[in-house]
């Protein structure tokens, strides 16, 4: 009986004993490994869409060439209507010292609307109406203080029916305002809106010639 008992327990401490050097094989073998290989960083930039940076490149070149169009056109028209102007005046001025006739459209006797009418036909291809009341219908109104060379000023000798008109010639660095006009006592003269005669008869100013106008 008592050989059965050593027998047994030789047993179970040698099962045990082989349980323990598995376990510590199992354990001492769990080793950490290491590497070189080394992970490059990376350098994350935003992307750039070259597409919208072109598609922006060419609107501000556009706004920039409409911008130069704009200006030019605009010097255009300024530097044509001064050469309008100054063609109305050169052929208004080539009537000075023409006889006034009533009801007269040619050089040998003039009246004051066909004056008008000849002057601003032959130098800006304009067709205006043949007496001085409906030529004032015509154009925008026009302060006295704003009036310029080219603009119509119109008169009336009583009440407020129209029956003169002239062009302004000139507007001097003090105000004063000359017009050429045919007066009925010695033609075609240029005369002020500050003479005594005149100055009272004075009603308004009409501007049929405008920057940007097509005439012709």
């Amino acid at each position: 009986m008592k050989k059965r008992v050593l027998i047994y327990t030789f047993f179970v401490a040698t099962f045990f004993s082989l349980q323990s050097c598995v376990s510590n094989y199992v354990v001492s073998n769990n080793q950490t490994y290491k590497t070189d290989a080394k992970f490059a960083s990376l350098d994350i930039k935003p992307v750039s869409n070259n597409s919208d940076d072109n598609k922006g490149q060419k609107v501000l070149a556009s706004i920039a060439n409409t911008n130069e169009v704009i200006k030019r056109s605009a010097i255009e028209n300024a530097i044509k209507h001064s050469n309008t102007i100054d063609n109305i005046l050169s052929e208004a001025e080539s009537y000075l010292g023409t006889p006034y006739r009533f009801g007269g459209t040619s050089r040998s006797g003039i009246d004051c609307s066909a004056f008008v009418l000849s002057v601003f036909g032959a130098a800006a291809g304009m067709n205006l109406p043949r007496v001085a009341a409906e030529q004032s219908q015509e154009g925008d109104s026009v302060e006295r203080t704003q009036l310029q060379k080219g603009d119509l000023v119109f008169f009336s000798h009583g009440g407020r029916r129209i029956s003169h008109v002239g062009i302004v010639e000139d507007v001097t660095p003090e105000g004063e305002v000359k017009f050429i006009h045919a007066a009925t006592s010695k033609g075609v003269m240029v005369s002020s809106l500050d003479d005594n005669y005149w100055g009272p008869k004075f009603k308004f100013a009409k501007r049929i010639v405008k920057e940007g106008l097509n005439l012709y």
